[in-house]
C-alpha cells in the first residue's frame, strides 16, 4: 500500500487543483466496494492526468506486489493447516498425508511423510511437519491483517512465528514464509529446532522469548522460533526453492540421522 500511496500522491501533483483535491480526501468517507484509492484514480483518468496504459502498468505493478495478499485475511487455522499443507502437496507430489494404514502408531503428530530409498535400496520413513507463517509488520499492532502484511524488500521491522513445533514427533520441518509478494520455505531437520538458540517454549511473545531461561532445550516437547529482521539472516543455510523441496527434506533428514 505504501508504495501505490506515493504513486498516486504524485499523479495527484499533475492536477491543477490538486490542494483543493487533497482536501477533498480529508473529508472522503467511502463503502465497499468503493474506496480512496477508486476516487484518486477514477478522477486522475477523468482529468486525463493518467493514461489508461498508465492505469494498466499501475494495476498490474500493484497485483504483481500483492500476489499473497490474500492469505493474510485467512483465520489461523485455515491459513496453516488448510492452506500450507495443500500448498506443499500441489509442489510435491511424493508428499503423502499420514493414517493408520501406513503408521499404525500414527496420532497425528506430523503431518506429511516421505518414502525414499537411499543408494542402498533401504526404505526410509521420513516425518514431516509443515508450519506457515506471515510476515506481520510488528510495530502496526492494531492495524488490519492487510495493513500489516509486508513485502519480502520492505526494511520494516517484522514477526513471523512458527508455533506448535513438536521436534520429538518427525524428522524435517518445512517453514513457509508468507510475504506479500513472495513465498519462501526454510526446510530444517528436528534436531536443529530443538537445540535452536530460538527455540522457547510455546506461549511466550516476543518480549518474554528473551528472558532469563529456567529450561533445557531438549525438554522442550511443543515450542516455537520467533524470526525477526534481527535473526533472519541466521537460518540462510535452511532455506529452499519449491521445486527444490523433496531433496531439501532428505538432505536434512540425512543430516538428522548423519547419512552419508
Amino acid at each position: 500500500m505504501e508504495k501505490l500511496t506515493k504513486q498516486l500522491d504524485e499523479l495527484i501533483d499533475r492536477l491543477s487543483n490538486s490542494k483543493e483535491f487533497r482536501s477533498k480526501l480529508d473529508d472522503l468517507k467511502s463503502v465497499y466496494p468503493f474506496s480512496e484509492y477508486e476516487y484518486i484514480i477514477s478522477h486522475l483518468l477523468a482529468a486525463k492526468k493518467l493514461s489508461i496504459d498508465e492505469y494498466y502498468k499501475l494495476r498490474d505493478d500493484y497485483i504483481n506486489r500483492n500476489l499473497y495478499l490474500y492469505l493474510f485475511e485467512m483465520a489461523p487455522r485455515t491459513f496453516g493447516d488448510t492452506w500450507g499443507l495443500s500448498h506443499v502437496c500441489s509442489i510435491e507430489s511424493e508428499f503423502r498425508r499420514p493414517s493408520k494404514k501406513v503408521d499404525d502408531t500414527y496420532k497425528g503428530e506430523y503431518n506429511l511423510y516421505l518414502d525414499w530409498r537411499d543408494q542402498k535400496d533401504r526404505k526410509h520413513f521420513i516425518k514431516i511437519e509443515v508450519k506457515a507463517s506471515r510476515a506481520n509488520d510488528r510495530e502496526r499492532k492494531e492495524d488490519s491483517p492487510i495493513i500489516k502484511a509486508i513485502a519480502s524488500d520492505s526494511k520494516r521491522p517484522f514477526l513471523m512465528n512458527f508455533q506448535q513445533q513438536k521436534p520429538k514427533c518427525c524428522d524435517v520441518f518445512i517453514w513457509i514464509a508468507v510475504y506479500r509478494d513472495q513465498i519462501k520455505y526454510w526446510v530444517i531437520n528436528s534436531n536443529e529446532v530443538q537445540r535452536n538458540r530460538y527455540f522457547t517454549p510455546q506461549h511466550r511473545n516476543l518480549a518474554t522469548a528473551e528472558r532469563k531461561k529456567n529450561y533445557k532445550k531438549e525438554d522442550i516437547y511443543e515450542g516455537q522460533i520467533m524470526i525477526t529482521e534481527d535473526n533472519i539472516s541466521d537460518f540462510g543455510k535452511f532455506i529452499s526453492s519449491g521445486s527444490s523441496l523433496k531433496e531439501s527434506v532428505i538432505a536434512q533428514y540425512k543430516v538428522q540421522h548423519k547419512l552419508k
